[in-house]
C-alpha cells in the first residue's frame, strides 16, 4: 500500500511539472512584449523604457535562466507579482481560490446525492415508467449546455418569481443567508450535468451487479430486499460511482468559467479570464498551474480512494 501511495504522489508531482513547463514556455513564445504592456501606450514605444522593464521583470535573461528562477520560486509557493500593480498573485489565488472550491463542492453535493438517489431508483425500477423518466432527465441533462440553463433559471427563477438572486456574492461572514441564497443557483446550475452523469453511471452499475450470481443466490437464501441492495449491491457498484464523481469534481474547479462569469461569482475562472483580456502573464501561469495542481491532485485521491475500496485495482 505504501508503495502504491508513493506512486501516486510522484505521478501527481511529475504531472504539475510538466503542465507548468508547458504554461511557462507557451506564455513565453506568445506575441507581445509584458514590459510594453506594463509601461503602456506612452511609454511604451521609449526603447530605454523598455529595456528597463525588461530587466526588472527578468526579461532579458535568457528563456533557459528565467525558467529555472521561477521554477525555484514555484517550489517556494512564490507565484510572483501581478504586472499591473504589483499585487503578490498568491494573494489573489488565497482570495479566488476557497470561492470557486465551494461553487464545486456545493455543485458535487447536489449532484451526488440526486444522481445516486435517481440512479438507484431506475436501476431498481428498471424497465417501468420512472426508468424511463429518469432516463429521459439523464439525457436532458447532458444535452443543454450550462450557460443555456443558466440564463433559463436566471430569467425565470430570478427575473420572473423573484425567488432566488440573480448574480453576485456576499462574505459568509457577513449574510450567511444572503450568501447561501446567491450560491444556490449557479451550483445547481452546474450539477444538472452531473446529476445526468452520476445517475446513469449509477444505474448501469447497479444493474450490472443485479445481474451478477451471488446477487441470485442471496435472494434464494431470503435475503430482504433492502439490505440486499444497500449492503451488497451498492457496496459493490459505488466503486465506479465514486470514480465519476472525483473526476467530475476535477472538472469543475477549473471548468465553472461560463458559470462564474454568468452569475458574477468572484473564483478561480473569473480570474483567469481578467488576467488574459489583461495578458498579465504572471497571474495566467499562477492560476493556471492552480487549477491544473487541483485537477491532478484529485485525480490522484481518486486513484487512491479507488485502491483502498478494490486492492486489486493496486
Amino acid at each position: 500500500m505504501v508503495q502504491f501511495i508513493t506512486k501516486q504522489i510522484l505521478v501527481a508531482l511529475g504531472q504539475i511539472l510538466v503542465v507548468a513547463t508547458i504554461v511557462f514556455l507557451l506564455l513565453r513564445f506568445m506575441p507581445g512584449d509584458p514590459a510594453v504592456l506594463v509601461l503602456g501606450s506612452e511609454r511604451g514605444g521609449d526603447p530605454e523604457a523598455v529595456a528597463l522593464m525588461q530587466e526588472k521583470l527578468g526579461l532579458h535573461q535568457s528563456v533557459f535562466v528565467q525558467y529555472v528562477q521561477w521554477l525555484t520560486d514555484l517550489l517556494q509557493l512564490d507565484f510572483g507579482n501581478s504586472l499591473f500593480n504589483n499585487t503578490p498573485i498568491s494573494e489573489y489565488l488565497l482570495e479566488r481560490l476557497p470561492k470557486t472550491i465551494e461553487l464545486a463542492v456545493a455543485a458535487i453535493l447536489i449532484g451526488s446525492i440526486v444522481g445516486v438517489t435517481l440512479g438507484i431508483i431506475a436501476a431498481v425500477k428498471r424497465g417501468g415508467i420512472i426508468d424511463m423518466i429518469v432516463s429521459s432527465i439523464a439525457a436532458a441533462g447532458l444535452s443543454f449546455p450550462v450557460y443555456v440553463t443558466g440564463t433559463v433559471f436566471i430569467l425565470i427563477i430570478s427575473l420572473q418569481l423573484n425567488i432566488l438572486p440573480a448574480s453576485g456574492y456576499t462574505d459568509i461572514t457577513d449574510d450567511p443567508i444572503d450568501h447561501f441564497k446567491k450560491l444556490l443557483l449557479p451550483a445547481v446550475t452546474i450539477s444538472l450535468p452531473l446529476i445526468s452523469a452520476i445517475a446513469r453511471m449509477t444505474r448501469s452499475s447497479m444493474l450490472e451487479v443485479l445481474h451478477r450470481e451471488f446477487v441470485r443466490t442471496l435472494r434464494a437464501k431470503g435475503l430482504p430486499e433492502k439490505i440486499l441492495l444497500i449492503k451488497h449491491v451498492f457496496r459493490n457498484a459505488v466503486i465506479s460511482v465514486v470514480t465519476v464523481i472525483g473526476l467530475e469534481l476535477a472538472n469543475l474547479i477549473g471548468g465553472t468559467v461560463l458559470i462564474e462569469f454568468l452569475f458574477n461569482w468572484p473564483g478561480l475562472s473569473t480570474l483567469l479570464v481578467d488576467a488574459i483580456n489583461d495578458r498579465d502573464y504572471p497571474l495566467i501561469q499562477g492560476t493556471v498551474i492552480v487549477i491544473a495542481a487541483f485537477y491532478i491532485l484529485i485525480n490522484r485521491t481518486v486513484e487512491l480512494i479507488y485502491g483502498l475500496m478494490d486492492p486489486r485495482t493496486r
